[in-house]
């Protein structure tokens, strides 16, 4: 994972960025703010799943067609895929603590925590199909749902990504 905290060298000399900290100090930071980001999305996961999980039940589900069964079948895989990948920094942290492996865990977690957003990305995605094929005609709905997840793709993913890109073109 790529440490937001240092800086290229120069002549020899290590640029700071204005922070003075230990591996180990950073490694608490950044399991912090970590666990901050996860619990807003775990939650968001579990309602979403939990509703998923419901729908079979409904007195309507009979009568949707093959297609939208399948489209269901895959929304709950992808919720079940988001839910087990961000609850992951979680059983990870539980497991190796005490063993001094803090940074490598934040590494981990993190891998975990933006599988788990992309796999969000998805099952927002998959569902809003489902839901609006019920509701619109098929191609409306599939363009919906396309327009929603590119929406949700420039909110979470390309902001970060010119972020990243613009502070390594200033290094």
């Amino acid at each position: 994972m790529h440490d937001d905290h240092e800086a290229p060298r120069n002549g020899g000399r290590a640029a700071r960025s204005g922070r003075e900290e230990t591996r180990e100090e950073r490694a608490d930071r950044k399991w912090a703010e970590l666990l901050q980001e996860v619990r807003v999305t775990q939650t968001g996961v579990q309602i979403l799943f939990a509703f998923l999980l419901t729908v079979a039940f409904t007195p309507r589900f009979q009568d949707l067609g093959q297609v939208d069964r399948d489209i269901y079948v895959v929304t709950v895989l992808l919720g079940a895929a988001a839910t087990g990948a961000l609850i992951a920094p979680v059983s990870l942290h539980r497991i190796v603590t005490g063993r001094r492996l803090k940074p490598e865990t934040v590494d981990w977690a993190s891998r975990f925590t933006v599988a788990g957003l992309v796999l969000l990305l998805c099952t927002v995605a998959s569902a809003l199909l489902l839901i609006l094929r019920v509701v619109v005609a098929d191609a409306t709905a599939f363009w919906l749902a396309v327009a929603a997840l590119l929406w949700f793709v420039i909110c979470w993913f390309v902001p970060a990504a010119w972020l990243f890109h613009r502070s390594r073109k200033e290094r």
